[in-house]
């Protein structure tokens, strides 16, 4: 039979099995590499290799590989500009710019000298070549994702620093290309800085606000997915319209989209699921496929490029690094993982030695010849190794250290408590759930919906079966395990309480009660028999906009608050959140709490942008309404009737948040009241002396209240 005589013809083109066979190298390189202590990036610049023309011949670099290969590289510059964590780059800015221009001006001038004196080039083709060593990509960034180290301070400095060096070797390319162009008139410089600052300007208005009203607008996964790529590509597109790469507007697209796209989020786990599981491996294949490893054997000169490419290339990065690490005092393995994040060449790299490959001199030679090219390819596979071999070794360091500090540090064990009955509201307490939790505790959330022992309706059971099953969908895509609780109860109060102290809950969030009638009150009987069942710490919610859109956070504290046992607490929750939002967070207290408040912050959560402002009259909080805006959170502090931070303002604070904060996101927060206050008692400290006083008075009100017969004065 015709059909059964099959004849295998090499390179493959049927495209059902040139993408099984690229399927099959990203799910089986990474299971082998485990095996043998290496990298995955390297597996699959390997497999690229030995599939490509220049390997086997099994597939040819074709459209598919392009489109996808630079998706990719896209995805690798978005992705960093996405993880990094603004706040903390914003505190180490001054060395991301210190670690750029030194790993640019370092080997550009070692370069430009080995290329001039042992390569004998022109000065032209020496200075675009110096700029090639001075580029690097973010290649082995989805090593310090997996280990979780994404924003330590080092990785910050390397991708900072990677924008900066990138950026001036991408003009540098545009210079030398327009001298061949006839573009190197008098105001092409000034012409191209113009564009280049305008676009960038261009970017990072339009970009937030027009992301902010799309995700205010629409809710679908599917949707924001698809929009986030557009905005990637619109970026990418605009920086290539303008002459510069694409991957400088990826990048500066992740930077301004950070604050949009919290990194705890369902949005962030697709878009990294997608980009490491199928973009990311296609690039990295793509390049395999580029290298031809019959160049060491067949060229001396090839040879003999290779190795000054690279030995320049990776003594001018380590240089770098090193500098960074002294000027600034940081340690050692801060300066392994920034050499290793910074020293791998491929994206900028093979843009500069493409465009020179392509320029035909007028004596018919080409500004860089076919030596330069195959050296350029070996450059990438070593510098690539190199890169992902460090990285991986400091990362895991870091990772195992910052582990050990997790484990010697006490911490309690966090349970938070979600009861979900109204569907309008489990997605914003889902989320509100998602940025406060501790992400180094696991199984730390519970979702309860509670039935009415009264009412033995398999409708309802039915409904709260699927309300747990959507708030579980909207943790398992932020890969967030939810352990879903079905309860009888005499009513959902009572089901709450019982609840929680069966699961030991550390933590209850709820929505706003809504008003049925006018002899309702704000907070409902809901909210009101949980506080006088349960004196853990409970968050009343109300959100009008999505929480990822939220662009401050307004916090009112009454005074004494510093003195509630949950004090510590409820201010690492919104540090936590306000930096996973990439948002400021705005405290009012008066001088005493402030001080009290700036110290915790300073010493536990100072990478978190915070503010500090006056609030010495607590019965009026109306000083607040020109501080809150539409797309601010307000966070109101309140505490149970008796407790130390009690204060009879507290009567007035459901008309005033009912009548002035109606159309603003907002949070009402009862702390923990459990235990005893954890300073200890010193004169030395007002604050403590204070508080002493405040134990003495119960004291005394107990002494005094109890009958004589009931006090053991021994």
């Amino acid at each position: 039979m015709d059909w059964f005589n099959l004849s295998l013809t090499l390179p493959i083109t049927d495209p059902t099995w040139i993408f099984l066979l690229v399927l099959l190298i990203i799910l089986f390189a990474p299971i082998l590499l485990n095996k043998l202590r290496i990298p995955h990036i390297i597996g699959m610049i390997l497999a690229g290799l030995v599939i490509g023309e220049h390997g086997f011949n099994i597939l040819v670099r074709d459209s598919s590989f392009e489109l996808f290969g630079k998706v990719g590289l896209y995805y690798i510059m978005f992705l960093a500009g996405l993880e990094m964590n603004m706040g903390d780059f914003k505190k180490n800015r001054g060395k991301a710019v210190m670690l750029g221009l030194l790993a640019f001006v370092i080997p550009i001038g070692i370069g430009l000298v080995t290329n001039m004196m042992l390569l004998k080039y022109s000065l032209v083709t020496s200075v675009l070549l110096a700029s090639m060593y001075a580029s690097h990509t973010l290649v082995a960034y989805p090593i310090v994702i997996r280990y979780g180290v994404s924003r330590h301070r080092s990785v910050s400095i390397a991708v900072g620093g990677t924008a900066v060096t990138d950026t001036l070797t991408l003009l540098v390319l545009a210079v030398v290309g327009g001298l061949f162009k006839g573009e190197s008139g008098g105001l092409f410089w000034l012409w191209l800085v113009i564009k280049v600052v305008f676009l960038g300007a261009l970017i990072m208005y339009s970009f937030p606000r027009i992301g902010r009203w799309f995700f205010r607008r629409y809710d679908d996964n599917v949707m924001q997915f698809i929009f986030v790529l557009a905005m990637v590509f619109l970026g990418a597109g605009l920086m290539e319209f303008v002459g510069m790469e694409g991957i400088l507007g990826a990048f500066l697209a992740g930077l301004v989209l950070n604050r949009l796209i919290p990194h705890v989020s369902p949005l962030m786990n697709h878009l990294e699921f997608v980009g490491n599981a199928l973009f990311i491996p296609y690039f990295l294949i793509g390049v395999g496929m580029l290298i031809d490893i019959h160049v060491i054997f067949g060229q001396g000169d090839a040879l003999k490029v290779a190795a000054v490419m690279i030995i320049v290339a990776l003594v001018g990065k380590w240089i770098a690094s090193w500098l960074t690490q002294k000027i600034y005092k940081m340690a050692p393995i801060e300066r392994e993982l920034m050499f290793g994040l910074s020293n791998a060449q491929a994206a900028a790299t093979l843009a500069a030695v493409l465009v020179g490959y392509n320029i035909i001199l007028p004596n018919g030679e080409r500004l860089l010849n076919e030596d330069v090219l195959n050296g350029t390819v070996l450059l990438i596979l070593v510098t690539c190794v190199v890169s992902s071999f460090i990285t991986e070794r400091a990362a895991r360091k870091i990772a195992m250290c910052e582990a050990h500090l997790e484990e010697e540090r006490t911490v309690e064990a966090e349970r938070i408590l979600i009861p979900v009955a109204n569907p309008d509201t489990i997605e914003y307490l889902m989320n509100l759930s998602l940025l406060i939790r501790d992400t180094k505790q696991k199984d730390n959330l519970l979702a309860l919906n509670v039935i009415n022992d009264n009412n033995t309706s398999e409708g309802l059971e039915l409904r709260g079966k699927r309300y747990l099953e959507k708030a579980a969908m909207i943790t398992a895509s932020a890969d967030v395990p939810l352990r879903q609780i079905t309860r009888y109860d005499l009513n959902i109060a009572a089901g709450i309480i019982h609840t929680a102290k069966e699961y030991e809950v550390t933590d209850v969030i709820i929505g706003l009660h809504r008003k049925v009638n006018i002899v309702d009150s704000f907070f409902g009987m809901l909210a009101e028999n949980l506080l006088k069942g349960l004196h853990r710490e409970v968050m009343i919610a109300k959100f009008l906009i999505p929480i990822n859109t939220i662009r401050r956070i307004i916090i009112a504290v009454p005074p004494k608050a510093e003195y509630e046992a949950g004090f510590q607490k409820w201010v690492e929750h919104f540090c936590r959140m306000g930096g996973t939002l990439g948002c400021r967070v705005h405290f009012f207290a008066n001088e005493e709490t402030t001080v009290r408040l700036q110290a915790l912050v300073k010493k536990k959560y100072g990478q978190t942008l915070t503010d500090f402002s006056r609030l010495d009259d607590w019965g009026d909080l109306l000083i607040l309404t020109g501080q809150v805006n539409y797309d601010h959170l307000l966070v109101v502090i309140s505490a149970r009737r008796g407790s130390i931070s009690y204060d009879s303002s507290f009567e007035k604070l459901p008309a005033q948040l009912g009548k002035y904060f109606s159309n603003n996101s907002l949070i009402v927060l009862y702390p923990d009241q459990l235990g005893e206050p954890q300073d200890a008692v010193s004169f030395s400290n007002p604050r403590n002396e204070a508080q002493h006083y405040e134990k003495v008075g119960k004291w005394v009100y107990k002494w005094f209240k109890e009958p004589v017969g009931g006090i053991n004065l021994s």
